[in-house]
């Protein structure tokens, strides 16, 4: 199958092309910008483009089977003196939806939509956070453009972990520090926790969806729910740091109040339902291994304190 992997230059993206292409599959990434140098991924062929700025047409789409839409945008990436709230609509409640029918225009087969769990695992969230309500409307806007011949389906991913080789992690990094005393952060993590998911675990499940997906189909995946202490304190196992992290209503430096829209000392547990996990074939239990992989690709790393 001839795929493009739109954001395929970065962690999720780009696991999911290396992972595609491993299984035998042709595959393409698009970006802003080309992946890095020493990464798999570069040795893709390149689509250069911005979906917000509608520059994926069906001309330049035409000739590929499938997509993984592994693009999207969050208060990241809202432009400095813009309207974080109109940045986000027209990024995700319009954009999304306008690139699959581009999509179905260039006569491409199924797409997957990789989205945030928030809408479907709390869904109470988005009365106040706009973010939360801009990716449900795009999930729900992207599986709308569904027609006969053209598949959109939607995988919606909780707090991912994992690695992709030669590509630097600006999340990963930090916590590996940190976890080997390279940084000077007490040995805590926020009360609270949610659920978790490796990066393996989902490119198996996109590329599951890719292949059985039922068309029009929302799925919530996922795999471990953890504490924070938890989560972090593999960070610490897998480097070899044998400190004992305590849970905390505190704010923490790498893991601000903002990523965490539930909020402090709130979980958002779920468990994925069982004959949809069956039906991507995706692995659990994976959490574990993932982070032991980051640790052992970023233990080297240059971070200052």
């Amino acid at each position: 199958m001839k795929i493009l992997v739109v954001g395929g230059t970065g962690g999720l993206g780009g696991h999911a092309a290396v992972h595609l292409a491993k299984s035998g599959h042709d595959v393409s990434v698009a970006a802003r910008n080309p992946a890095p140098a020493g990464t798999a991924m570069a040795g893709m062929p390149f689509l250069k483009g911005d979906y917000v700025a509608g520059d994926f047409t069906p001309d330049r789409l035409r000739g590929f089977d499938a997509i993984v839409f592994g693009a999207g945008n969050d208060p990241r990436h809202v432009p400095p003196a813009t309207d974080a709230q109109e940045h986000l609509h027209r990024a995700n409640a319009e954009a999304v939806p306008a690139f699959m029918r581009a999509a179905r225009e260039a006569g491409v087969q199924r797409v997957v939509q990789l989205g945030s769990f928030y809408p479907q695992a709390a869904p109470e969230l988005e009365k106040d956070n706009f973010y939360i309500r801009s990716r449900r409307m795009a999930c729900e806007g992207a599986r709308a453009e569904t027609r006969p011949g053209f598949a959109v389906i939607s995988v919606n991913a909780p707090f991912m972990v994992g690695s992709v080789p030669g590509l630097p992690s600006m999340i990963f990094e930090p916590y590996v520090a940190w976890a080997q005393g390279k940084l000077s952060i007490p040995a805590f993590a926020p009360a609270g926790g949610t659920n978790f998911m490796s990066y393996r675990s989902l490119s198996e499940a996109l590329e599951g969806a890719l292949l059985r997906g039922e068309p029009g189909k929302a799925y919530l995946v996922g795999d471990e729910n953890l504490s924070f202490a938890e989560y972090f304190g593999l960070f610490f196992k897998a480097a070899g740091n044998p400190a004992t992290l305590e849970s905390r209503d505190e704010a923490h430096p790498l893991l601000p109040d903002v990523a965490i829209p539930q909020g402090r000392g709130n979980w958002i547990r779920y468990e994925p339902d069982a004959a949809e996990t069956a039906l991507l074939g995706y692995a659990r239990g994976d959490v574990a291994n993932a982070v032991a992989e980051v640790v052992a690709q970023y233990g080297e790393a240059d971070v200052a304190a």
